[in-house]
């Protein structure tokens, strides 16, 4: 048999997308398992081509209003999509993120589907691109029915990167001039704010891999260092520096981060003066 020649037809490389791929899989099995379900689980999963028109179609019903229809939601974050379609690589990240670091997460369509975390993430990432692309009203409006629905206040101006974890998605607000670095973790109750009526810039700059425990507040136009902690229950504000714990109110730096990502770790344990102590705000 000859060699091929050079000019020899090659065929084109199948595109990968392995977190959809496990999507559609846990989706199958899960209608197998309880049929009962399963025209929701095919709406939801199997009957769209890819994760974003996926992730478009669950999180536009769950804000679903009167108002402004799932339809025209919908048909928006598709338009968004089309301008902007990298928002759809910050979709795998936060899954794979919750996937990776909530024991309470065992499939990545837990997240898809259930967890408000994330869905208040998608909703408050097209509301930036339509309030940085001139379109002010449709962003608040998201940020309104978001907050009603997820109990999750992001500003749409707010600049947050990718590979977040909401754990809970309950009761966090984030100001207008704040930005979260990649791979964060923030549990349930925090506050990234301001310190008062004034404006301007006046919202924390949060790091890279920073873990922010239960019912911390962040306030002020301050740094939050990368791979560092803070405590459950504390209040910040002065500029945290990187790979350190703080807690307390105000807070202090106790000690080091104790592992080179808190964020991916969720290590919410600390040594003070020999003992050990653990911070409120675990998974479920």
């Amino acid at each position: 048999m000859s060699p091929p020649t050079s000019t020899a037809r090659r065929e084109p490389l199948a595109a990968v997308d392995p977190i959809w791929e496990a999507l559609k899989t846990e989706a199958r099995a899960a209608v197998a398992q309880d049929p009962a379900i399963g025209g929701f689980l095919h709406s939801a999963i199997l009957a769209h081509r890819t994760l974003e028109e996926a992730v478009c179609y669950r999180v536009a019903r769950r804000l679903d209003h009167p108002d402004v229809s799932a339809g025209l939601i919908e048909n928006t974050f598709q338009d968004v999509l089309a301008a902007a379609g990298d928002i759809g690589l910050a979709f795998r990240a936060d899954l794979a993120a919750v996937y990776d670091r909530d024991p309470a997460c065992t499939r990545y369509m837990d997240a898809l589907i259930y967890f408000k975390g994330f869905h208040a993430l998608v909703a408050h990432r097209f509301a930036h691109w339509l309030l940085t692309n001139g379109r002010r009203d449709f962003a608040l409006y998201l940020q309104s029915q978001a907050s009603k629905t997820f109990s999750v206040d992001i500003n749409p101006a707010a600049r947050v990167g990718r590979g977040i974890m909401l754990d809970h998605g309950h009761g966090i607000v984030v100001g207008e001039t704040a930005v979260i670095g990649d791979n964060v973790s923030m549990l349930h109750g925090v506050t990234l704010g301001g310190t008062g009526k004034a404006g301007g810039d006046r919202h924390p700059k949060v790091g890279n891999n920073v873990l922010i425990g239960a019912g911390a507040s962040v306030l002020g136009n301050i740094k939050i260092g990368d791979c560092s902690r803070i405590g459950a229950g504390s209040v910040v504000v002065k500029e945290v520096p990187p790979k350190v714990t703080v807690a307390g109110v105000p807070a202090k730096v106790i000690g080091p981060a104790g592992c080179p990502e808190p964020a991916r770790s969720m290590d919410q344990l600390f040594i003070v003066n020999g003992g050990e102590f653990s911070e409120a705000g675990g998974g479920i």
